[in-house]
């Protein structure tokens, strides 16, 4: 390989790492992508392609996500047919007194910060948008905001977008080493040679850790394994995206241990999803039974009718998750040159393209539309210094 330079080079084709090259590209950057296997071969091809705004709690994550949300509605509108972008709306049900009240007080929060969310104050209410619930159920919330893409669509066609803009990808292209000069990252070490940067992003998902490892550094972000369940095609029966408030404190909660919380969802194929499972055991993607049990289980108690419903194949992921469960965004004060854009974990599809346009007014000089400080990537050493 001859030699290559860019003003950037982003490490990593999946999601983030699309984004990151299209935005960047659209600045006038020109745009290296290093990827080891394929186009969306890692986390981006093991997912939903969640775009929500109802799972997020207060603080710095929800306004990227708010942020986010208008970067796929406005910068990226004519192309949502590409990607299958569908405001499909998400409910999320109550199943007794207490979770309905720490609901209602979560959806009067998200409601003051200007997000769309209409109170369910029954099941009758809930079982007139979703007539197959269960009826045993408390009450819920509707977001009609809730979206979602194709994610591999969204990956391939990202990229297909910074090509035409002059970005070139170079897959089955490992990294060795972060290559370094005068305390500064300015390129990366593959099989076939040096390839020269202004900037190195790292959207390595899951494996951004080692990523920064190969510089020296180290940045806490852990895979969190995953399952989805998906069905025999059936005659649409389920609208939204319907998931249990347990969902929300799973998706904040540290526990290291098997965590599940069911959230249903149909397709237009007539396939219904069935999520969703976390717990951190390495990079380990054997097939968990219990995993996969629990989810069935926990998903039948939403809607009893999927009982009837036989499973067509299970599917497992990494999802890359921060201790302190916000994503790392920006340069690496420790290493000027090496920028990080990873620890979304199950939130990675909807805050991609936020990240990415404010990574590209970071890199050109410009001020970012928001603050990046709150996901600072040299934060974790401070935490572990107290």
């Amino acid at each position: 390989m001859s030699a290559r330079s860019a003003d950037v080079v982003v490490i990593g084709a999946g999601v983030m790492g699309a984004a990151t090259a299209y935005f960047a590209a659209a600045a006038g950057l020109s745009v290296v992508v290093v990827e080891r296997g394929g186009i969306a071969s890692g986390t981006s091809s093991r997912c939903e392609g969640n775009l929500l705004v109802s799972d997020k709690e207060l603080g710095p994550e929800l306004e990227l996500t708010l942020y986010s949300q208008r970067v796929w509605r406005e910068d990226l509108a004519e192309h949502g047919d590409a990607w299958e972008f569908e405001t499909k709306g998400g409910i999320i049900v109550a199943e007794d007194a207490a979770t309905t009240a720490s609901l209602e007080k979560l959806a009067a929060h998200q409601r003051s910060l200007g997000i769309e969310v209409e109170l369910l104050d029954d099941m009758d209410a809930v079982r007139e948008l979703e007539p197959y619930a269960n009826p045993a159920l408390s009450s819920g919330a509707f977001y009609p905001g809730d979206a979602q893409v194709q994610p591999i669509l969204a990956t391939h066609h990202l990229l297909r977008l910074a090509r035409e803009r002059g970005a070139e990808v170079l897959l089955r292209t490992p990294v060795e080493a972060i290559v370094t000069r005068g305390g500064r990252a300015v390129g990366v070490q593959t099989p076939q040679g040096v390839i020269s940067g202004g900037a190195v992003v790292n959207c390595a998902g899951p494996w951004a850790g080692d990523v920064a490892e190969l510089a020296g550094l180290e940045l806490p972000v852990l895979p969190r394994r995953g399952f989805v369940l998906v069905t025999e095609p059936v005659p649409v029966t389920i609208h939204h995206k319907v998931y249990s408030a347990g969902y929300v404190g799973d998706v904040a909660s540290s526990d290291a241990g098997l965590q599940v919380s069911p959230v249903v969802e149909g397709t237009p194929s007539g396939t219904v999803l069935l999520g969703s499972s976390r717990e951190r055991v390495g990079f380990d993607a054997s097939f968990s039974r219990e995993a996969v049990a629990r989810i069935a289980q926990a998903a039948v108690r939403l809607f009893p009718a999927l009982a009837d419903l036989s499973l067509l194949r299970t599917y497992s992921g990494f999802r890359p998750y921060c201790p302190d469960h916000l994503p790392v965004i920006g340069e690496d004060a420790r290493l000027p040159g090496l920028w990080h854009a990873a620890g979304q974990e199950g939130a990675g599809i909807g805050l991609s393209v936020g990240i990415a346009k404010l990574l590209a007014q970071a890199l050109t000089g410009g001020e970012p539309d928001m603050s990046l400080a709150p996901f600072r990537p040299h934060r974790f050493e401070r935490m572990s210094a107290a």
